[in-house]
C-alpha cells in the first residue's frame, strides 16, 4: 500500500484545527486504497496549537508532528516537515482551508499517472483585498520575467511532490528560502490543475505586507541576478546624460557666454544622482546580505519534538 503524507505547516491556528482534522480523516477514510501520514509542523505557536495537535496524535495513529523550537516562519517549517515525512508522496496544504483538501484525491491520480509534481492553480483569492490581488499579480509578471526558469502563475505551496522531488528539495539548504521557485527550480514532470480557493475557514492571516514585501524581495534576489544589472544599466544611463550635460554647458559657456545654472540646478541633479547611488548601493547590499547569511551555515531550524506512529524524540 502507498503511503500519502500531508504536510501541514501550522502558527496560531487552534480555531481552524478541529475542521482540518475531520476534513483529513474524511478524505482518508473515502481512500482506503492508500495509507495515510498527516504531518503537523508547529511552528513556535503561542496559542493551544500544540496541545491541540498532540491530543490528535494520542488518539490517531496517522497524526505525526514536528515541534520546532520557535517560529522560524513558513519557509523553513516546510523544510522541516520535508525531512520528516515518510510517503511515497507528498502534500503540502495550509492548515487554514483556503486549499480544499477534498482536490488531493485528483492530485494523487495525476501523480499515478506518473507525474512528480500536481500543483493547484487558483481561478479565484476569495477573502482577499483588490490590492493584495492586484500585487501579487505584477509581482509574479515581474518575477518571471526576470528569471530564467518558468515560475507557476497563481501557484500558492498546495501541492503534491513525488518522493525524488522531496528528496531534490532536502538538498537545497538556503537559510534565506523561497521554495516556490524552488518547486520549478527542480524541474520533473509537472501537471497544473485548477480550482477555486476559498476565504480562511477561522482565524486571521499571518502574512502581512511588510512580510509579504520581505517575501517578495526573498524571491528576486533569489533566483535572478537582474536587480544587480539593471542597477549597473541605470547607472551607465545616468553617467551619459550627465556627461552630455556637462558638455552642453560648457559649450554654451564657451561660445555663448551663458552663466551655469545655479543653486536649484545644482541642488537637482546632486539629490538624483545621489537617490540613484543609494538604490545600487542597497541592491548590492541585499546580494551581499544573502552572502553573509549562507556563510554562516547555521542549521535551518531545531526540533523541540518529533512525534510520529513508532517514534517520539525531544531535542
Amino acid at each position: 500500500m502507498k503511503k500519502i503524507s500531508i504536510l501541514i505547516p501550522a502558527y496560531n491556528e487552534q480555531e481552524v484545527l478541529e475542521q482540518l482534522y475531520h476534513r483529513l480523516g474524511k478524505l482518508a477514510n473515502d481512500n482506503k486504497a492508500y495509507e495515510f501520514e498527516f504531518l503537523f509542523v508547529n511552528d513556535g505557536s503561542r496559542d493551544q496549537t500544540m496541545s491541540i495537535i498532540k491530543d490528535y496524535a494520542e488518539a490517531d495513529d496517522r497524526i505525526a508532528y514536528v515541534d520546532l523550537s520557535r517560529n522560524f516562519g513558513k519557509e523553513i517549517a516546510m523544510i522541516a516537515g520535508l525531512d520528516h515525512v515518510t510517503g511515497n508522496a507528498t502534500v503540502i496544504i495550509d492548515a487554514d482551508l483556503q486549499d480544499p483538501p477534498e482536490l488531493i484525491p485528483q492530485m494523487i491520480k495525476f501523480w499515478e499517472e506518473g507525474y512528480d509534481d500536481v500543483y493547484a492553480r487558483r481561478n479565484s483569492r476569495e477573502g482577499e483585498t483588490w490590492l493584495k490581488k492586484f500585487t501579487s499579480k505584477t509581482y509574479y509578471q515581474l518575477l518571471q520575467k526576470a528569471t530564467s526558469i518558468e515560475i507557476q502563475k497563481d501557484t500558492g505551496d498546495f501541492r503534491l511532490l513525488d518522493r525524488r522531488c522531496v528528496e531534490a528539495l532536502k538538498q537545497i539548504r538556503e537559510s534565506q528560502r523561497y521554495t516556490k521557485g524552488m518547486f520549478s527550480w527542480i524541474g520533473y514532470k509537472k501537471k497544473e490543475i485548477t480550482y477555486d480557493r476559498d476565504p480562511r475557514a477561522a482565524g486571521q492571516t499571518k502574512w502581512n505586507y511588510p512580510k509579504l514585501i520581505n517575501f517578495a524581495i526573498d524571491g528576486l534576489t533569489s533566483f535572478t541576478t537582474a536587480p544587480l544589472r539593471i542597477s549597473s544599466v541605470l547607472g551607465f544611463i545616468v553617467s551619459l546624460i550627465a556627461f552630455v550635460f556637462i558638455v552642453v554647458i560648457v559649450v554654451k559657456t564657451a561660445m555663448f557666454g551663458d552663466q551655469v545654472g545655479g543653486y536649484p540646478s545644482t541642488m537637482a541633479v546632486i539629490l538624483f544622482l545621489g537617490g540613484i547611488q543609494l538604490l545600487s548601493l542597497g541592491i548590492i547590499g541585499e546580494y551581499i546580505g544573502r552572502i553573509f547569511n549562507e556563510t554562516k551555515q547555521r542549521p535551518l531550524y531545531f526540533v523541540e519534538e518529533y512525534h510520529a506512529k513508532s517514534v517520539k524524540k525531544s531535542r
